[in-house]
């Protein structure tokens, strides 16, 4: 996370957290991204917003889902994201106890799949099958389960991302994942 802002300043104690590709890199190998998205409950966007402008950011527009895009004073581009879900509070304490070396709370990956999901875009869903890949099976029940709870309808679709990523992982001519 070295030459992004340290929003942990800016926005604790309100819950947030990072969520894109940034957030993905932390569940499977590396995409290239040079923005940062966070996700806040929508109720805290109006506060968010004020804190933002209050450390120097530029506003930059709204977002086609719920939510800002936002310049920082080093010029780094930062979408935050409003969740209305109903699993959104939940996914967002559990990401404060979900840190990666630089400390930043970071969406549990149940629920980073789960967004993803929703949100259907192709780089999304690939990075979906790749997060799975990398699960173990644990994981993958924890996200399984999650699914059960919030979109049934979809454990088909889940399933077959698991498999696409299993096989990306395992490479041509190595068996059946």
């Amino acid at each position: 996370m070295s030459g992004l802002p340290d929003l942990r300043s800016i926005l604790d104690p309100i819950p947030w957290a990072v969520v894109g590709a940034m957030a993905a890199r932390y569940y499977m190998p590396e995409r290239a991204t040079l923005d940062l998205d966070i996700a806040i409950h929508a109720g805290d966007g109006p506060e968010v917003r004020r804190r933002l402008r209050e450390a120097g950011f530029q506003y930059e527009g709204e977002l086609v889902i719920p939510g800002s895009s936002w310049i920082s004073p080093e010029g780094v581009p930062l979408d935050v994201l409003e969740l209305h879900d109903p699993w959104a509070e939940e996914a967002l304490e559990a990401a404060q106890g979900n840190r990666d070396e630089a400390g930043f709370p970071i969406l549990p990956m149940s629920y980073l799949i789960l967004m993803k999901f929703e949100a259907g875009r192709l780089q999304s869903l690939a990075d979906i099958a790749r997060m799975l890949g990398q699960a173990t099976p644990e994981q993958f029940q924890v996200v399984r389960d999650l699914f059960q709870r919030y979109r049934p309808a979809d454990l088909g679709d889940l399933e077959s991302l698991w498999l696409l990523g299993r096989m990306e992982r395992m490479g041509p001519g190595e068996g059946t994942p």
